[in-house]
């Protein structure tokens, strides 16, 4: 009897206790790399605590929305990989929308975002969202200055519309010095994997760099409200990165523990009237491996 209850004490507490009280103090030094070992173990332990996280949110019918936004090759799209390695695509959805459309143009600005915000029981996590136009549509020339002077004017007030409606937002922004980017993106260039990643508009803004620090501290001054603040990610080093972002997201949100029960297989049944078919019919992937 005392065995199960205390079973049941540790489920209900949520957070796994345990999380980050092994790491050394070395964890804390900026300049020292996470050894790959370290960095799994403690990836593997919050990717736990993510589930729990979104078996709370399904049950009690949250609506989250995470905006991740930062200078390209900051690891915005790395951590979104990592919070949702493990996580159900129907609860948390990934949002990265590209170029609008013609007619998406002369919608309100908002308007093409607001379709994909979550209903109850769901998490979304936007990869850049509406403040393109704070950033590269104001230091690219695609937006008039009464339009970018009009998002200051109004994203505050839009964003607290959302946490009105029972919305819970949530912004980061990924820091990344000059150096660190210009490093990844050579290895970019580098990894025909990854070139992907590099497009023209990444390439334009190297050359823009001060003038996107300026757009950065001017949305900071109007956007960074108490009611939706904006939650800095230094992340020149990836891995510590990524556990900071995912250690503070589960830090944002009260859950508990609401992991369903093992269940048993139930035996199968046999059916005798039925015949298979030849299992020439079939066609085949070649077996290359």
């Amino acid at each position: 009897m005392k065995k199960t209850q205390k079973k049941k004490n540790k489920k209900d507490t949520g957070k796994d206790k345990t999380l980050n009280k092994e790491l050394p103090e070395s964890k804390n030094q900026k300049g020292k790399k996470l050894k790959r070992k370290l960095y799994n173990r403690e990836l593997a332990k919050l990717q736990i605590e993510l589930v729990k996280l979104q078996e709370w949110i399904k049950s009690k019918g949250l609506k989250v929305v995470v905006i991740f936004e930062g200078r390209d090759a900051a690891g915005k799209g790395s951590v979104i990989k990592r919070i949702t390695q493990r996580l159900n695509p129907r609860i948390c959805r990934v949002v990265a929308l590209g170029t609008p459309t013609e007619r998406e143009k002369t919608q309100w600005y908002f308007q093409r975002y607001v379709a994909h915000l979550p209903a109850a029981g769901e998490m979304v996590l936007f990869d850049r969202s509406w403040y393109n136009r704070a950033g590269v549509e104001h230091v690219m020339g695609f937006c008039t200055e009464e339009e970018y002077s009009e998002f200051l004017r109004t994203c505050p007030e839009f964003e607290r519309m959302l946490m009105r409606s029972g919305i819970i937002l949530i912004k980061y922004w990924f820091s990344v010095s000059d150096e660190e980017q210009e490093i990844r993106f050579r290895s970019r260039l580098e990894d025909p994997t990854r070139r992907w990643k590099l497009s023209p508009m990444d390439l334009a803004s190297r050359e823009k760099w001060v003038e996107y620090s300026e757009a950065k501290d001017e949305m900071f001054k109007y956007t960074d409200i108490k009611q939706v603040p904006w939650y800095v990610v230094q992340a020149d080093n990836k891995r510590r990165a990524r556990l900071n972002c995912i250690t503070h997201l589960l830090s944002l949100i009260k859950y508990k523990d609401l992991t369903p029960e093992p269940m048993k297989l139930p035996p199968r049944r046999p059916r005798k009237a039925y015949v298979r078919p030849p299992i020439t019919d079939q066609t085949f992937v070649p077996e290359v491996y």
